[in-house]
């Protein structure tokens, strides 16, 4: 059902794109045939789709763990900031063997996604400090501290960004890149993949999983049951955290190798879109988010070709998004005419 209802989505959404193409004076036909070719056409582009896509799968899962334990964790985008910062910062300190070096880096940038939520988890455990506020504030104070700690540090080739990373990044003599002839693809959507399927078993095949969704479904009867609630909640946030940190150490060891201060990467708000358009489920994100890598790696090309603006991409993904959020609205509206139907028929009877 929730495949069928994010499908709805997608096909609503561009249909209302091809209207909006329609209305500037543009070929909706051909507007989606450059659009799909961008991201599809060869074998480089599809590698730019997939590396486009990585940090998104990451952010979509970290947002949709939270979400399937009953939190909304909107600071994907300073745990991801952070955790590539502490990655970055690995790889330019320490001296170590390729292979253990990046092991080492993933292992640090997890931990500092992990440690960046695990302040709102317990703040929300222990005084009911809603996530939601605090993790936005943990988003500022990961740009700013980024943002001082860059230029003192690990200054590059200008004051607005960090030191390109040595001969250690995911980047580094890619394989990936070379099957996909030069895209910028890298060992960061093998990250990805792995997550993805560490995340479902821990959902769906582990006691921990099953404590973690008692509590998101309800607290009360969850702590009514002896699950730690409050555990729980620090523990939900922690790996939440973790796994938005990887989104950073793809991003900054692998799509660029160099952190750019004063942005606040989008990809952490945007991984709110995968997973409400994944339904909160480890492979619906992974569909959703590289559905995105197209749009976004297709948009400049469907730019190019045919002059219409980018911008229409953007907007596309806005209205699917619109469609998935009222599509939920939708099916509890239904369910709950559903059950007064049921009653009142049990009542008649």
């Amino acid at each position: 059902m929730n495949m069928i209802k994010s499908l709805a989505a997608v096909l609503l959404g561009l249909a209302a794109g091809a209207l909006l193409m329609a209305l500037t004076g543009h070929n909706p036909a051909e507007g989606y045939k450059f659009l799909f070719e961008g991201g599809l056409k060869n074998p480089e582009r599809i590698g730019n789709t997939l590396a486009t896509a990585t940090p998104l799968i990451l952010t979509g899962l970290s947002v949709a763990f939270a979400f399937r334990t009953g939190l909304f964790n909107i600071g994907a985008a300073g745990q991801m900031l952070f955790g590539g910062f502490c990655a970055t910062a690995v790889g330019h300190l320490v001296d170590l063997p390729r292979a253990v070096l990046l092991l080492l880096m993933v292992l640090v940038g997890f931990l500092g996604g992990a440690l960046w939520a695990l302040i709102p988890g317990i703040l929300k455990a222990r005084y009911n400090v809603h996530e939601v506020v605090s993790t936005i504030m943990m988003n500022w104070i990961a740009y700013w501290t980024v943002f001082y700690a860059i230029p003192s540090y690990f200054k590059g080739g200008s004051e607005t960004e960090s030191r390109q990373l040595p001969a250690n990044a995911l980047f580094h003599e890619n394989w990936l890149s070379e099957l996909f002839q030069g895209s910028y693809v890298n060992l960061g959507f093998f990250i990805a993949i792995i997550s993805v399927l560490i995340t479902g078993f821990l959902i769906n095949r582990t006691t921990l999983g099953y404590e973690l969704k008692a509590v998101g479904f309800n607290r009360h009867a969850a702590e009514y049951a002896g699950i730690a609630v409050k555990r729980s909640i620090v523990m939900s946030m922690f790996i939440s955290g973790g796994i938005a940190g990887l989104a950073g150490v793809a991003q900054y060891a692998g799509n660029a190798s160099s952190i750019q201060i004063g942005i606040l990467p989008t990809q952490g708000f945007d991984g709110i879109a995968v997973a409400l358009l994944g339904a909160n489920a480890p492979l619906g994100v992974l569909v959703s988010a590289i559905f995105f890598g197209l749009l976004y790696s297709g948009r400049g090309f469907m730019n190019a070709m045919t002059e219409i603006p980018p911008e229409i991409a953007d907007s596309i993904i806005a209205i699917i998004i619109y469609f998935a959020a009222t599509s939920i609205l939708i099916d509890r509206l239904y369910r709950k005419y559903k059950s007064r139907r049921a009653a009142n028929k049990k009542q008649g009877g």
